[in-house]
């Protein structure tokens, strides 16, 4: 998996600020633009987001190149719909050779992992087989039929856009231990980028356990890196009573 930041607004901090801000002021926003204090935008925009005022995040977005990822994980990227993505098609692209992912549980067993490997040689095989034939009645829109027999570990690239407010959302989704791993990973490696360019917003950020400070999944499902949900309202209502609020 490679992940790289192809975008971001250089000004990210000033404009969330700014934006902030004016939602608060009778000034115009480009004033506090010019704000050179970067210590107190960055706490100004932390009581933003510890408020749970949001909407000045999405004046910001990043955007991020990825490679060596399978299809298996775009089919759940994409249901990020307040995003934009531009992925590499397999309609105008020949996959004669494809690479692809192998999850790490087949990796690991040597039957399982031979398996796989036996029927990605197949499948490629088929695969040139079959657009070597369609190439000869259709021309150059085989590989658009082509393709039906591609599997979901074939690898992709995927150009992706997201605001900031989005990407909170996504990080609190996807860096939860229940995410799938590949999706998980890619999660994760997408904020260590943002904590270097923007920790004012994202130092907190990560799975939902890390903003609510409990585990919201029940206690079936729950990772048992934070308290469960029932727990802390249970012994807050024990402090109130105590008199401890």
């Amino acid at each position: 998996m490679n992940v790289q930041l192809l975008d971001v607004m250089p000004d990210a901090l000033a404009v969330i600020y700014a934006a902030g801000k004016q939602c608060y002021s009778d000034k115009f926003a480009i004033e506090f633009k010019n704000e050179t204090d970067e210590k107190k935008m960055e706490e100004f925009v932390r009581r933003l987001i510890q408020a749970g005022h949001e909407s000045p995040l999405e004046h910001v977005k990043f955007t991020f190149a990825i490679e060596g990822v399978s299809r298996v994980l775009t089919h759940q990227l994409v249901r990020h719909r307040i995003a934009s993505y531009s992925q590499q098609s397999q309609r105008f692209v020949k996959m004669d050779d494809f690479d692809f992912i192998i999850p790490p549980s087949i990796e690991a067993d040597e039957v399982a992992r031979e398996e796989f490997l036996r029927l990605m040689e197949e499948i490629k095989v088929g695969y040139r087989k079959i657009r070597e034939r369609l190439e000869r009645i259709k021309g150059k829109e085989a590989s658009e039929d082509a393709r039906f027999v591609l599997p979901q570990a074939v690898e992709t690239k995927i150009v992706v856009t997201m605001n900031v407010r989005e990407l909170l959302h996504f990080f609190r989704e996807r860096c939860c231990a229940r995410a799938q791993w590949e999706i998980r990973e890619l999660a994760n490696r997408m904020l260590a980028i943002c904590k270097e360019y923007l920790p004012a917003v994202f130092d907190n950020a990560g799975a939902k356990c890390v903003h609510l400070g409990y585990c919201p999944e029940g206690k079936k499902f729950s990772c048992g890196k934070y308290p469960l949900k029932e727990d802390v309202l249970s012994r807050r209502l024990i402090d109130k009573e105590e008199g401890n609020l």
